[in-house]
């Protein structure tokens, strides 16, 4: 679903003999290949850590645009929901959720007892919507909030982007799925993933339907579930059948993210979704609890976000047959023996001591928690971004790996036995010294064009010594969460707000007295204020 103010696009309808042309999917049956800390994939089931088969049964709720209304999680609760499907936003098109706002949201299912499915939403009708990002964009972000995440796979479904593609060029989301998967993973995401259809999410064209099988064996956990959105495309019972016992009959694990009772482009069946996945034993995940706008307000469940004014669309799906009420069942991490839902108290501010040009070491006061603190999570916190540099049992640590003359800010997190995290402590700000090191280089720094969101640069590497450069890694941090998108004259990676590039072939070699420049493009806030210091191999430049 799109933004309560987007315009609705019409898609085509698919008639059923078309459906009826199109061959199977391939079986894949093989389970899981990682062993997961928490819910799995086996057989085209989707399984808890404790192996209890789990069918989702909920709504989905658009906190980034209402963050005031995170009350509604208790209330969707109350209802007989066991699953939230959660709206956040990477920052692109929306105000940025932050890893305190997801872990925040995180706690607020845990304390409901509900499973949460967390999306980011900016990816909606990409190629076509303007302004929407790519599959890899969200993944990056996903990987910005990392630390809230973490530990929490028993209770946090991953959905990696609403709707990723529109009606153009919707052939290039099976490489584009593929990758942000792998880029998950490769960044230590043990969740189960949940991957969205093309085609404003309804796969009329059945990219996702076909390409199925390939995109869950590029995991390498085979631990990804598949989402459809059945709106309009989907107005009889045949065609919602045909779609969803296609991927059942494959062992391909398959729910619907999204469904409502009407919309502009069509009448989806909704008894016909209630029955079939009931049925098939598939989850379900209707859309939207309240708050919608840009006429489709009739998709509220509840007026206002009030619980007790139930719109006709929100009797059906909670009261109605088939639905939430009576068919839901709490997830089992919950409902056996409880589960251990409270977080530990914030452990107190780190101190730093023994700071030199490439380290520091911090140290706090113990957080507590009634079974018991199991570990803490020192995070260096960068312009609203966190990302964890090292994780302990102990009360103390020591952070390698700095850039000399440099200022950081860290905070700690403490994590118990179920994997809650507490609230962040305070923070401290260190600076590391000089260490009397100083690289024999120069580096100019300038924005050669900017546009709302983004800019160019260019920078301009200078050997100041008398001997020439071989080979070479430039770092440097910018102050405001800027990232860099593409860069020419090096390769660049970024962790958090620290980017480090290293010399290309042809920019390897600077001579005594000689320069190289470099380009890049970037996304940026509404500031765009310069970064202040640059290394060149661990060794503080000159900025002129």
């Amino acid at each position: 679903m799109r933004s309560p103010t987007a315009a609705l696009l019409r898609l085509a309808a698919v008639t059923a003999g078309l459906l009826g042309l199109l061959l199977p999917l391939p079986g894949l049956g093989a389970p899981a290949h990682a062993a997961p800390t928490g819910f799995r994939v086996e057989n085209g089931r989707l399984l808890e850590a404790s192996g209890n088969d789990f069918v989702m049964r909920g709504v989905n709720h658009a906190h980034t645009w209402y963050p005031d209304r995170i009350s509604s999680l208790a209330h969707i609760k109350a209802k007989g929901a066991n699953t939230v499907r959660v709206v956040l936003s990477s920052g692109d098109r929306w105000t940025r959720n932050d890893t305190t706002d997801v872990a925040d949201v995180v706690a607020q299912c845990k304390q409901n007892r509900l499973i949460c499915v967390l999306e980011v939403h900016d990816t909606t009708g990409y190629g076509e919507q303007s302004g929407a990002v790519t599959l890899s964009r969200a993944a990056d972000y996903w990987i910005s909030v990392r630390s809230a995440l973490a530990g929490q796979e028993d209770y946090v479904i991953v959905n990696i982007g609403n709707e990723p593609y529109g009606n153009t060029n919707h052939t290039a989301w099976t490489a584009d799925t593929k990758a942000a998967i792998r880029k998950l993973r490769d960044a230590g995401f043990d969740h189960t993933i949940m991957v969205d259809a093309p085609n404003w999410g309804q796969d009329w064209a059945f990219t996702m339907r076909d390409n199925a099988a390939s995109v869950f064996a590029a995991d390498p956990d085979r631990n990804t579930v598949f989402s459809i959105h059945m709106y309009g495309v989907f107005d009889t019972a045949a065609e919602v059948g045909d779609y969803l016992n296609r991927f059942v009959a494959a062992e391909l694990p398959i729910v619907v993210g999204e469904f409502g009772h009407d919309h502009s482009d069509g009448n989806p069946d909704e008894d016909a979704i209630l029955a079939v996945t009931q049925q098939l034993g598939l989850g379900y995940l209707g859309w939207s609890w309240s708050g919608n706008g840009g006429g489709v307000e009739y998709l509220d469940m509840v007026t206002n976000f009030d619980p007790d004014r139930l719109t006709s669309w929100g009797q059906r799906i909670f009261d109605g047959p088939n639905g939430i009420a009576a068919t839901a069942r709490e997830a089992a991490v919950y409902s056996s023996g409880g589960g251990d839902t409270t977080a530990p108290t914030a452990p107190g501010a780190p101190a730093a001591s023994a700071v030199t040009s490439s380290s520091v070491t911090l140290s706090w006061a113990a957080a507590t928690d009634a079974t018991g603190v199991t570990g803490y999570d020192v995070v260096r916190v960068s312009g609203g971004e966190e990302t964890v540099v090292t994780s302990t049992t102990g009360t103390s640590a020591t952070v390698t790996g700095l850039a000399p003359a440099t200022s950081y800010t860290f905070a700690v997190y403490a994590r118990d036995a179920a994997g809650n995290r507490s609230q962040r402590s305070g923070t401290v700000a260190v600076t590391t010294s000089s260490g009397g090191s100083q690289a024999a280089c120069a580096v100019g720094y300038k924005v050669t064009g900017q546009w709302p969101g983004g800019f160019q640069g260019e920078i301009v590497l200078r050997n100041t010594g008398t001997s020439a450069i071989n080979g070479w890694t430039l770092r440097w941090t910018f102050p405001d969460s800027q990232r860099v998108t593409s860069l020419w004259g090096g390769t660049a990676t970024r962790d958090g707000a620290e980017v480090t590039v290293t010399s290309a072939p042809h920019t390897a070699a600077v001579p005594a007295a000689g320069s190289v420049t470099l380009g890049f493009t970037a996304s940026r806030g509404s500031a765009n204020p310069s970064p202040t210091a640059f290394t060149l191999d661990g060794a503080a430049c000159a900025v002129s």
